[in-house]
């Protein structure tokens, strides 16, 4: 028997898989079935012993796959899709799919899709870890969906699905939706039940695609066709994901968009690329390729010319990050007296707080400095991303570090602690006034946003 899986973590094709037979393959009992009937969860009975990691635990990048909670996470995701494409949530499914989920070993593990032709229909089997990056887990089942949306009148050969489609669709719900993936949150005493992964959509959906193309160059669409594995991983910076989604975005806003691209997976099967197929879909809107490309051309120019809003000052952006960075307080001087209104700092926070309500001042934070960076002048966004680095670190939300391996077990990235993350921020604070002195006078010399003293503790 020949079967051909491949790995999500470092390649997305979704193309030709030979048949493969359940009688082959060891399979656990099922666990769990989604609402449609289309998912079957089968899960291993132990539990990675990664599942009580404090890393595990408070990384909003990681999720953590139960039986009962992956098949309705797998069916919202799917709504979402038919959604984005404008099919029929009442329409009959075809292919089955399988979710084999296995004790994760480490956070970096393969994800293998596996497809099949049997009686007449094509099925598949996705095998997971059950701790796994949420990104991961998003394009995993965004491609074993649309695989199967191609596949529904396909005969011996699978249709190959494009990899701009996973990925920029992937990226477009995970920009506007929340509450959509659940995760198993476990702790000291056992199951606590389930933890919703959410989402801070920000200006709008293209917020995370304006600030990775605000640095780099949009690709060509002949680059979004044929994409290096660095580019599938996320290595290039993100570039081939913002990319993506900014094609996919402005191609459903066409007339014929989401009919052209049902149309397009409907016809996969019949073309040996997926390119003849979206030519024939979309011939009405583009007569060839040097059309797709000049159309791509014009949307990428008038993408980066409608930024967020208008670039601020320098003494606009001073103010902004000096607004962001201050906490507001009420103080008493003594217990009778009426509280008094003051601003501590970031490191004040971190050192006199209580966890919980740290973490979720923070994480505000770090929100409103995402959304600012945007519009702040060169200097200031270089030193706004510098301070959301410093926070995401701290609470253990920035990108995921890959686990270095002692032996047989990995050892998890930590997060920054209280003592580093507070030194960075002091550093922090010398750049930023040193910068501020840098400045010409001129440039620095409008009103503030603000007006008082600050007290920065």
């Amino acid at each position: 028997m020949n079967r051909s899986p491949f790995c999500l973590g470092l390649l997305l094709v979704l193309a030709w898989f030979p048949v493969f037979s359940p009688a082959q393959v060891f399979l656990p009992a099922i666990s769990a079935r989604s609402v449609s009937g289309q998912f079957v969860v089968m899960a291993a009975p132990q539990v990675s012993f990664l599942a009580n990691q404090p890393f595990v635990l408070t990384n909003k990048d990681l999720v953590r796959l139960d039986p009962a909670l992956l098949a309705v996470s797998a069916e919202r995701i799917k709504k979402l899709i038919w959604q984005q494409l404008g099919i029929d949530d009442e329409r009959r499914w075809t292919g089955q799919v399988t979710l084999v989920l296995r004790a994760a070993r480490s956070l970096d593990e393969n994800v293998t899709i596996a497809s099949g032709r049997f009686n007449g229909a094509w099925n598949y089997r996705v095998d997971l870890p059950d701790i796994i990056a949420r990104d991961r887990f998003t394009r995993a089942i965004t491609g074993v969906v649309l695989l199967e949306l191609a596949n529904r009148n396909a005969g011996d050969r699978s249709a190959e699905v494009p990899n701009w489609l996973v990925e920029g669709l992937t990226q477009q719900w995970l920009a506007l939706n929340s509450d959509v993936i659940l995760s198993s949150s476990t702790g000291a005493n056992g199951p606590a039940g389930p933890r919703f992964i959410t989402m801070q959509p920000g200006l709008d959906g293209l917020t995370g695609v304006r600030r990775v193309l605000k640095e780099h160059s949009t690709l060509t669409f002949e680059q979004l066709s044929w994409p290096t594995e660095p580019q599938l991983s996320g290595d290039d910076g993100g570039v081939y994901r913002a990319s993506a989604q900014l094609f996919v975005n402005q191609l459903v806003q066409l007339r014929n968009g989401p009919a052209g691209l049902r149309e397009m997976l409907r016809d996969l099967p019949r073309f040996y690329n997926w390119q003849m197929a979206f030519r024939a879909a979309f011939r009405s809107t583009f007569g060839g390729p040097v059309e797709i490309e000049k159309w791509w051309a014009i949307q990428t120019v008038n993408f980066a010319a409608a930024d967020a809003g208008p670039m601020w000052t320098a003494a606009t952006s001073r103010n902004k990050l000096d607004e962001i960075l201050a906490v507001a307080v009420e103080m008493r001087i003594e217990s009778n007296s009426l509280p008094a209104h003051a601003e501590i700092s970031l490191q004040s926070v971190i050192r006199n707080y209580e966890p919980e309500r740290r973490t979720s001042l923070l994480q505000v934070r770090a929100r409103d400095l995402e959304l600012a960076e945007l519009r702040m002048s060169p200097p200031f966004a270089r030193l706004t991303a510098d301070y959301i680095q410093a926070i995401n670190d701290f609470l253990g939300q920035g990108p995921m570090r890959k686990p270095l391996t002692l032996g047989k077990h990995p050892v998890l990235g930590r997060k920054a602690t209280a003592a580093e993350t507070l030194k960075r921020l002091d550093a922090l604070d010398t750049r930023r006034r040193a910068l501020e002195l840098s400045l010409e006078p001129s440039a620095m010399a409008e009103t503030p946003f603000l007006t008082g003293s600050k007290s920065n503790l």
